[in-house]
């Protein structure tokens, strides 16, 4: 009996260390591909937030999630986009912008300290001719008056954090702003009423003679010295400003639409788009304002006149406008309504 005990007993521990081992493989098997994958991931993947991070931060192109919050754009977190347009507004245009602007009013200060008014020639006839039919200086105030807003609302929310922050601090210049986005943003529409305007007011006497005004911009309109060159009753340099006018205009309502009425659907690229549109054609149409207020005003004696009374001197006509004056008095004189 001993001897068969002895023989069986090393029998049984085989078989508990078996049943072990099987309990062992059946647990752990299963979960093995799931290690091996966990590693791989963890290789390619160290940080297992990683990847969901550069979705929202769109690092490796626009990935759209699910969200509860119906609406454009509204599963995109975080847009690449935004950034650099706002990199574009804060380090590119503000400051370029700005240099156009001082580049232009230097050049006319320089200009009047040099050159002067440009007086009328052989001084006031006391005699007047009728330039513009009261219809016309209204509609041409009109424009103006909700031009110099936007401009001016506009150039305030552009600059002012540079500008008017260190004269008003913080909270002056947050009221400030809100007070310039709401006018801006109210009278906004009006402006595509006002280019409609102008440009049925004025668009007939505003298009080109090839031959005239070519030998006008040759000339430079005589600004630059040398004889006077003939001109209509609108020279090429205020042709172009109107074009300039109705084109960039048209360009500045439409893009203002976009970014005014922000409920029809457009996302947040046509938005920056629409932005970077409207800012860059104001910068241009600006400048040429600055143009014609200078030369309508303190750079040029008797051409303001045309749209306050809207009778201008004779010798004022002849100076700047001959071919026109000339066809005014074939055609009698006086004051005779040629706009409308």
């Amino acid at each position: 009996m001993h001897t068969l005990n002895q023989v069986n007993q090393p029998r049984r521990k085989l078989t508990l260390r078996s049943m072990i081992i099987l309990v062992l493989i059946v647990i752990v098997a299963p979960l093995i591909p799931y290690s091996v994958a966990a590693v791989k991931e963890g290789l390619s993947n160290p940080n297992p937030g990683a990847q969901l991070w550069r979705d929202v931060r769109q690092r490796d192109g626009t990935v759209v999630g699910q969200t509860q919050a119906r609406g454009v754009d509204s599963g995109i977190l975080i847009s690449k986009e935004g950034e650099q347009w706002r990199q574009f507004r804060m380090q590119q245009f503000t400051p370029y912008s700005a240099m156009i602007f001082a580049a232009v009013i230097g050049a006319f200060v320089l200009y009047f300290l040099v050159r002067g008014r440009i007086r009328i020639e052989g001084q006031r006839s006391g005699e007047t001719i009728q330039r513009t039919t009261l219809v016309a200086r209204y509609i041409h105030w009109f424009a103006a008056v909700i031009f110099v807003l936007l401009a001016l609302t506009g150039l305030i929310l552009l600059y002012g954090r540079w500008v008017l922050i260190p004269v008003l601090g913080p909270e002056g210049f947050s009221a400030t702003a809100i007070a310039c986005k709401n006018i801006h943003n109210y009278i906004g529409p009006l402006f595509l009423v006002s280019v409609v305007l102008l440009f049925f007011v004025f668009v007939r006497d505003s298009l080109f003679n090839f031959k005239v005004d070519t030998k006008w911009f040759l000339k430079a309109g005589g600004y630059l010295g040398g004889s006077h060159p003939s001109s209509e009753k609108f020279n090429a340099g205020q042709k172009a400003w109107f074009w300039v006018a109705i084109l960039g205009g048209l360009v500045l309502a439409l893009s203002g639409l976009v970014l005014d009425f922000a409920n029809y659907g457009q996302g947040r690229i046509l938005m920056q788009d629409a932005h970077i549109i409207h800012s860059i054609s104001s910068v241009l149409v600006i400048a040429f304002f600055f143009v014609h207020v200078y030369l309508a005003s303190i750079g040029m004696e008797g051409a303001l006149e045309a749209m306050t009374s809207g009778d201008v001197d004779t010798n004022w006509a002849k100076q700047h406008h001959d071919l026109w004056y000339d066809e005014m008095k074939g055609q009698g004189g006086g004051k005779q309504d040629t706009e409308a």
